[in-house]
């Protein structure tokens, strides 16, 4: 059974309670609008029954100032009576434009019959009249009060899902640093014993290609410590030559590699990128890397250098298995592996490396099952 994440458990927490909120506010605000529509009909019933009254004891309808005066509580409800024509005779509550005519009674009478049956008034003299009436003002507020209140509610979760996603960040970033700080000071002991030991090898039999190669398998060492030791620091950006960076990493990677893969990279003309070498060349590494893991240790792996604006760009391709579409950012996340012995950091620490360092972008340009992917490096030009 698969359990829910801390982040979806109080997702799914705050989703349940906005739910609950906004259907109790639903239910008893339409409740509350039902019952002020009642009363607001039975203000009109009062009024025509009072226009009745009065027609029947006077026997004419003329004074109709005093008819709406019978019902002086009624200062919001908007109101109009007319005779059998739709003339209109009185209203109240209502602005009217400086210019009115018969066609804009019309429309106003239609708008109004639309949203209330009229009241009839049956008059001595055989003759009717008419009530209609527009809802009050508050209650047509009211009607949108509930969805006006969703919105809110919605947009005070996303930003407490956005806080609680950030101080989850922080705290994963405070645990990062930790652990890179820790590997750093842990290597930092058996490193210099390793060089101490390589520079007596060395002295010993210099021309000895193992030794040589060792020597350089032991300096990487020493730039992984260093490495680790600059994560959580801000790094210092250089105006870096990436053809010759990219060049270096390919040269150290071939010789770590079966000799089923080959890399493709025309290094042109020095380009220059605002970036830190060392990590730079971690995230380089790194994905190179993943390509020859991708391809299984037989394949193509190609790289290319191009300039756009002021923008550095290096795209990463190889042939290898692909990427899904749904994982095509998923690979970024921390603890996403498909190796039997991965940690799933590499590509998290790169996308970091990338974009909270130096400010570029690292994605997915293209990826096709049993094609192969192209990572693209974004970098600001020095």
């Amino acid at each position: 059974m698969k359990i829910l994440s801390p982040r979806n458990k109080f997702l799914l927490t705050l989703i349940i309670a906005a739910l609950t909120v906004s259907f109790i506010t639903i239910y008893f605000t339409n409740r509350f609008v039902r019952e002020l529509k009642q009363e607001e009909r039975q203000k009109i019933d009062l009024w025509a029954n009072a226009v009745k009254y009065i027609s029947i004891e006077s026997g004419t309808c003329e004074d109709f100032s005093l008819i709406f005066e019978i019902v002086q509580n009624n200062r919001t409800v908007p109101v109009i009576l007319t005779d059998e024509d739709g003339k209109v005779i009185g209203f109240r509550n209502i602005e009217l434009p400086e210019s009115q005519d018969s066609v804009y009674f019309s429309n106003l009478l239609n708008k109004m019959k639309a949203e209330h049956e009229p009241i009839t008034i049956e008059l001595p003299d055989g003759s009717k009249n008419y009530v209609y009436y527009f809802n009050s003002l508050t209650l047509k507020k009211l009607n949108y009060y509930p969805y006006i209140q969703l919105i809110i509610i919605t947009f005070f979760i996303g930003i407490a899902f956005y806080s609680y996603g950030q101080a989850r960040k922080s705290e994963q970033n405070l645990i990062w640093l930790g652990m890179a700080k820790e590997t750093a000071h842990q290597l930092g002991t058996p490193t210099s014993s390793l060089m101490a030991c390589s520079s007596l090898l060395s002295e010993k039999y210099p021309n000895d290609v193992v030794i040589v190669e060792l020597e350089k398998d032991v300096k990487r060492i020493e730039t992984i410590a260093s490495r680790f030791s600059k994560i959580g620091s801000s790094p210092n950006l250089d105006s870096i030559d990436v053809t010759n960076l990219i060049s270096d990493t390919i040269n150290y990677q071939s010789k770590r590699c079966p000799r089923t893969i080959t890399f493709n990279f025309s290094p042109g003309n020095p380009i220059y990128a605002k970036a830190n070498y060392i990590l730079l060349g971690w995230v380089l590494e790194n994905l190179l890397k993943n390509s020859v893991d991708a391809m299984h240790g037989k394949g193509v792996i190609t790289v290319v250098t191009t300039t756009e604006k002021n923008n550095v760009i290096i795209d990463i391709k190889d042939q290898g298995k692909g990427i899904e579409k749904r994982k095509q950012k998923e690979i970024f996340r921390a603890g996403y592996t498909t190796k039997e012995r991965g940690w799933g950091l590499g590509l998290s620490l790169a996308k970091r490396i990338i974009e909270q360092y130096h400010s570029g972008k690292i994605f997915v340009l293209h990826s096709e099952l049993g094609v192969g992917s192209t990572f693209r490096i974004i970098l600001k030009k020095a």
